[in-house]
């Protein structure tokens, strides 16, 4: 599996691209905007078809470009219930928008809860809730591959904001500590925003929540 990390939008949300050129399949992790221009030339190159789109969280930075991609490919959805009114009704996001940024409502295929494991790409996937950020906050962690893409739970250094509606410090602190600490010291830790790290980096040296 390919990991291909492709920043996008206005504050430089990071999408995840994941190619297999042998199984000439790939899954996209959050689509902020104008991300289908990189993700398009990509998947001609390696001869891929995009099956998945997967949301680590109804935040319109991380979901601005979904629906152009479903179009564009047909891929199928993933998300979290807890976030419905986010994917269904991106409106309510407006007050924190410029007004040149415009959101079209989004279907997700397949709600996802806590443990849940599913095959992609010739892997398991398992789901973990990290809620705290917002509700319906997920990570996607390939076990096999020692990765997590953690959307805003969890950053270099840092950890995501709680003072968004829905949010809180104390459910996204214990969210942090119970499903992305338990994971290997070197699980790869791939956020929505800046650079990647690792399980045991943050637990060891992170300033907000130390394992």
């Amino acid at each position: 599996m390919k990991i291909h990390v492709l920043p996008g939008g206005p504050i430089e949300t990071n999408a995840y691209l994941l190619t297999d050129a042998g199984r000439g399949e790939a899954v996209l992790v959050d689509a902020p905007g104008d991300i289908w221009s990189q993700v398009g030339p990509i998947l001609e190159a390696e001869k891929c078809r995009l099956t998945e789109l997967w949301l680590t969280h109804g935040h319109w930075d991380h979901t601005q470009d979904a629906a152009k991609v479903v179009r564009a490919t047909g891929a199928s959805t993933r998300g979290h219930v807890a976030d419905k009114h986010f994917f269904e009704t991106p409106q309510i996001m407006s007050a924190f928008l410029s007004s040149r940024i415009t959101l079209e409502p989004l279907v997700i295929d397949q709600w996802v809860v806590q443990g849940d494991r599913f095959e992609a790409l010739g892997q398991t996937v398992e789901v973990r809730h990290v809620p705290g950020h917002c509700p319906g906050n997920v990570l996607f962690y390939f076990e096999k591959e020692a990765a997590a893409f953690v959307g805003d739970a969890l950053f270099a250094g840092s950890v995501g904001r709680t003072d968004l509606p829905g949010g809180s410090r104390e459910q996204l602190y214990e969210a942090i500590s119970t499903q992305i600490y338990t994971m290997p010291d070197d699980t790869v830790v791939y956020s929505g925003h800046g650079p990647e790290t690792t399980a045991g980096e943050e637990k060891k040296n992170n300033p907000y929540v130390r394992g």
